[in-house]
């Protein structure tokens, strides 16, 4: 077995005796610990409370060297979440230097994070989206300028999720 595959053999055991507030996970298939079945719940007292969000996190062979990539299957209307569900947060970007310079390398992917610590800076994305680096123009033009459209949208996408 690689290092990767025990580390997240670890962290799932983890998260399974500790689980975290707002976030489930388990595997997608069980001979495979690099693909995860995540859900995240939406926090209190934001748009997405209530809201039951699916996602995919894959993990890269040199995980933690790299970072995973997550996608959301459940639709969700967001800045920092491309139209095809990719999420894009600064912790999700790969170590080093950003090669247009908007990040400090202290903000990207460190081999010290974990499958906790992400799932919390995605429960934070969702509370407080970053739209001066948005994957979703349009959310974030939205959030920006009309707050009661961009409120309907994401009202739907949480009513959708809990009829799932």
């Amino acid at each position: 077995m690689s290092q990767a595959s025990l580390l997240l053999q670890k962290q799932l055991k983890d998260l399974c005796k500790a689980p975290l507030d707002g976030f489930s996970a388990g595997l997608v298939d069980e001979s495979n610990v690099f693909v995860w079945n995540v859900t995240i719940i939406g926090p209190p007292d934001s748009l997405y409370e209530g809201g039951f969000f699916n996602a995919i996190m894959s993990f890269p062979s040199d995980y933690p060297q790299n970072p995973p990539k997550m996608k959301f299957t459940s639709e969700i209307w967001h800045p920092n979440v491309y139209s095809d569900g990719t999420v894009c947060i600064s912790i999700l970007h790969p170590p080093g230097d950003d090669p247009v310079g908007y990040e400090d390398s202290g903000e990207r992917w460190l081999p010290v994070h974990t499958v906790g610590s992400i799932s919390l800076s995605i429960i934070s994305m969702l509370s407080s989206p970053n739209i001066e680096s948005p994957a979703n123009i349009e959310a974030a033009i939205e959030w920006r300028d009309n707050r009661g459209e961009f409120k309907k949208k994401v009202t739907r996408c949480v009513r959708k999720s809990q009829e799932m």
